[in-house]
């Protein structure tokens, strides 16, 4: 695909998209417009999900989530909140979404899926970006754990409520921790992660770069949604993200009635019976009819199950997401659970009329988009910190580190203020007590004291949800980081792929205590309890742990205290749910996920519980007493989710578990097979960000034809990672550039400097580089340049004066292909300084201003200089160098003398008081730490 008009993409090896442009607006076109070129399929999919218009071209399979997202209102939603957008983040969306609409043509020829299905690509609106993001989103948080709290209430009684409180199938974690300076080999922070999602293809995360003048930030953007939301690297500063597990979303149980003209509906609200807004809509069907369906909003908001009509539960169609097609939901399961059972027969009370759902965008307008551009532009903690105060879904808990050192551990977004049982449960439409406050619930920090670590778990964000993970991935990850004081970036690959299940603990206790007498029993028991408990690839121990589970899983589910909740009285099987929310609502994955809780707790007497290993050990032995079991490789493999399910797939094999670090989650009690995963690894390195690594499940192009299609699905499985290039120089230029770019031009001077870097000169070309000079002179800081003011046309016309002179030049200078400072040489006695003192022979006078962004790293200015002062002693006719730092700048002017400068007088000049400083030849600079806060001299 070609350059669009005023941007470049680049790529490096990975087929990762660097790119390029004069404004941060043109930018987001050239975002807009490689996703399309490398996501079309994807990003097309993920806009008619938005409309519920997906079973038009993918079949009945995707009526559930059509109904859903029309019932909820979802591209309305998006379309209010686009409407309350800041206009210059109004502006930034839409060239997002016309460089979307430029390149999805070509975009779709390369993709066959656009064949196979007959789909034509469409035109995407302004808004369609805030609805993707709310698309992947509205299921995030949960909400239908609280239809399973109801059926648990009323089956097994008030006091069960939260007898299953723990991550279960439907929740997306993650992995982030930090390690500040004083505990890595480059004495600057480290961040590190790896997001949990359903594992999906092409992926949910898309490496990128995005350059202008303004920033230059690498990191993880989600395909369809400009900028980059959740993990990056501006250069000065670094962050990551991972669900806060808060609960921000309600459940009202809405009595509704229609009209006396039966034209309308009301519902009971605190203050009496109020007007519902309704809307009748048409899902078209690939191979089926249309389906006509009812939309109800009331002052809680969207009704997403029944309707005003009594006994007219919600049709029980499959729901398209990451349980279709990938595994089951069901697929894999032994036991009772094992193939269709019948028809439900468990009570489907007490719903009396239906239920809406309340949440922020839908209520506020607000999806906290106005955030994204500032992330980008963040060099520091503090402009991220203030960034994040306008972020709101989802609700994420943020670790972030910047080139000073400062630090930030803070949870991000919009959690609305109301009674705990709003948490918990379905609460009353028609009672105020359960009404939303007006200010929503503040948002929990903490100090990084040399290591922070988020992993889901009940910490910072406690006071903000009801279930989080176990304690064990975030316990280990600090045991592990707290190994060493040293760590450097290739160190964080161990932590990554850590495979301890410490979960397996209440169950190798109670096998402790077991006593079978079958010798393939007693075999089984003493190889189970001499296992490292490391769920490796190639552990057979880890196959025989996973079979006992399950045994043990089946035998709890058909326990009597809690037969009211399985087999055929499955909640998961109720009509009176939608089939969309049967992740949550399916009995034995909950029993699976809650099993150290079930075999610790008082729920279900000791006895019982030993008897149910027990009785697991008897079944699981005699099946390996002379087939030995299969590595944990081959059985749990990769399943994931595609909108066009690949029947030929081959599903590699994985190490790790739901509770290891290594978080690769099948369904415990019903499949080893893995939905559910690192959707992306990353480590940040504050110290040099071209040694940061990061990597993808897949890769970075969604083309099934592409080599870079699954190219680091091979090393994703290893558990290594790519380098991030930050040289232009290294990229290649896949497409015809419409700009010459810095790195791609002859230096003057190119020098490898120790531990800083490769150093190059390269000439200003006033044309191209005028909006990025333009963006650094304007800043306060750069006053004392003299084109503070000045528009991007005068700058430019200033740098072509001085490119027509023979005695001063300018140039950029580059570390490792990004442009670091602007360093300008003159002709003392040709220059109005030439006036301020006595100029000797070989003088030789330069200016140098620092870019904004990592330039506060101590030791940057010291390397840099080292690399200026050896082109300017390269000409043996200059013997001394002449600088004049601005004089109040005392931080500028102690710089001078550390590095070898010997301080002149203070001079006048229009501009500035300056202070002179001359280094000799003989004298080299000392590579030292500097100040931050330094701009230029």
């Amino acid at each position: 695909m070609a350059a669009g008009p005023g941007f470049d993409v680049f790529r490096d090896d990975w087929g990762i998209p660097h790119l390029r442009a004069g404004s941060a607006d043109a930018l987001a076109h050239a975002q807009g417009f490689a996703a399309a070129g490398d996501r079309a399929w994807q990003i097309e999919v993920e806009r008619h999900r938005v409309q519920g218009t997906t079973a038009a071209f993918l079949g009945p399979e995707a009526l559930g989530w059509d109904r859903f997202a029309r019932q909820a209102r979802l591209a309305d939603t998006a379309r209010r909140c686009f409407a309350r957008l800041e206009p210059e983040t109004a502006a930034w969306v839409t060239s997002y979404v016309g460089g979307v609409n430029a390149g999805l043509a070509e975009g779709a020829r390369r993709a066959p899926e656009f064949t196979t299905t007959g789909l034509t690509p469409g035109v995407w609106e302004p808004w369609t970006p805030l609805g993707v993001w709310l698309s992947v989103h509205i299921l995030f948080a949960g909400f239908p754990t609280k239809l399973w709290r109801e059926e648990v209430a009323r089956r097994l009684g008030e006091d069960a409520v939260t007898l299953f409180a723990t991550d279960g199938p439907g929740t997306s974690g993650s992995n982030g921790w930090l390690l500040t300076a004083d505990r890595t080999r480059t004495g600057a922070a480290l961040v590190a992660g790896d997001p949990h999602r359903f594992i999906e293809d092409p992926g949910v995360y898309q490496q990128i770069r995005l350059a202008c003048p303004e920033f230059d930030v690498v990191g993880l953007a989600v395909p369809g949604v400009p900028g980059l939301a959740h993990f990056g690297h501006t250069g000065g500063v670094a962050w990551a993200i991972t669900n806060a597990m808060a609960d921000y979303q309600d459940l009202y149980r809405e009595r509704l009635r229609r009209t006396a003209d039966g034209e309308g509906v009301e519902a009971l609200g605190p203050g009496g019976w109020e007007r519902a807004d309704v809307h009748t809509v048409t899902i078209e069907v690939a191979g089926g009819d249309p389906v006509t369906v009812e939309t109800v909003e009331t002052a809680r908001g969207p009704v997403i199950i029944g309707g005003p009509d009594p006994g007219s539960p919600e049709p029980h169609e499959e729901a398209i997401g990451p349980y279709e097609g990938a595994i089951g939901p069901y697929e894999g399961a032994i036991g009772p659970y094992e193939g269709a059972i019948g028809p439900y027969e468990g009570a489907i009370g007490p719903y009396e009329g239906a239920i809406s759902l309340r949440h922020p965008p839908r209520v506020t307008g607000d999806l906290g988009f106005d955030a994204l551009p500032a992330l980008l532009r963040a060099r520091t903690v503090a402009d991220l910190d203030t960034a994040l105060d306008r972020w709101v879904e989802p609700v994420n808990v943020v670790l972030a580190a910047d080139t000073t050192g400062a630090t930030l551990h803070r949870v991000a977004g919009h959690v609305p203020s109301r009674p705990r049982t709003n948490s918990l449960r379905v609460v009353p439409a028609h009672d105020p007590a359960y009404a939303w406050r007006d200010r929503p619930a503040p948002m929990p920090r903490a100090v990084v004291d040399g290591t922070a670590v988020m992993a889901n778990a009940r910490g910072l964000a406690a006071p903000l949800g009801v279930e989080f993970a176990p304690p064990h991935r975030a316990e280990r990850i600090r045991e592990l980081l707290d190994r060493g004081e040293d760590w450097t970036v290739k160190g964080m690959a161990d932590i990554h792929t850590d495979t301890r299940l410490a979960s397996a603990g209440p169950l190798m206790d109670l096998l402790a205590e077991v006593r079978p007498d079958a010798p393939d029993a007693v075999r089984l028991r003493d190889r189970l309890l001499h296992w490292d408990r490391h769920m490796a690839a190639d552990s057979t121990d880890a196959t025989l742990y996973s079979a006992l589970r399950t045994e043990v899983v089946h035998r709890l589910a058909a326990h009597p205290a809690l037969a009211p909740l399985t087999g055929a009285a499955d909640p998961a099987r109720s009509p009176a749910h939608p089939a969309l929310f049967a992740p949550w609502l399916a009995a034995v994955p909950r029993i699976g996920y809650a099993l150290e809780h079930l075999l610790t707790g008082a729920f279900l007497p000791y006895e019982d519980r030993l008897a149910a290993v027990a009785g697991a050990v008897a079944t699981v032995a005699p099946r390996y007493a002379g087939d030995p079991p299969r590595p944990w490789g081959e059985v749990h493999r990769l399943a994931p989710w595609r909108a066009l399910p690949d029947t030929g797939e081959v599903r590699p094999g994985l190490a790790g578990d739901h509770d290891c670090v290594l978080s690769t989650s099948g369904v415990p009690g019903v499949t080893d097979l893995c939905a559910r995963g690192p959707a992306a690894r990353f480590v940040w390195d504050l110290a040099r960000r071209e040694d940061s690594l990061w990597v993808v499940p897949f890769g970075a192009s969604g083309v099934p034809s592409d080599t870079h299609h699954h190219d680091q699905l091979p090393l994703w499985l290893r558990g290594e990672l790519v380098p991030v290039v930050t040289d232009w120089a290294l990229l290649h230029r896949s497409e015809e550039t419409t700009t010459p770019m810095p790195a791609l031009r002859t230096p003057v001077h190119e020098q490898e400097v120790d531990g800083f870097g490769t150093v190059r000169l390269v000439p200003i070309d006033p044309e191209a580089d005028a909006a990025l000079i333009h963006g650094w002179v304007g800043e306060e800081r750069a006053r004392f340049w003299g084109m503070h003011g000045a528009s991007r046309d005068e700058v430019r016309e200033i740098y072509a004066h001085l490119d027509s002179l023979t005695t001063h030049h300018g140039y950029l200078a580059l570390r490792d292909g990004v442009p670091v400072a602007l360093f300008q040489t003159y002709d003392p006695a040709t220059d109005p300084i030439g006036e301020c003192y006595d100029v000797r022979p070989g003088d030789f006078g330069v200016h140098l201003l620092m870019a904004p962004g990592d330039t506060a790293l101590p030791g940057f200015t010291a390397g840099l200089l080292t690399a200026l002062v050896t082109f300017v002693f390269s000409d043996p006719g200059h013997l001394r160098v002449v600088a004049e730092p601005d004089a109040d700048n005392e931080k500028a002017v102690a710089r001078m003398v550390r590095a070898g400068f010997v301080l002149g007088p203070v001079v006048d000049k229009p501009e500035k008081r300056a202070r002179l400083a001359f280094l000799s030849r003989p004298v080299l600079p000392r590579q030292r730490s500097h100040s931050p806060g330094t701009a230029g001299w």
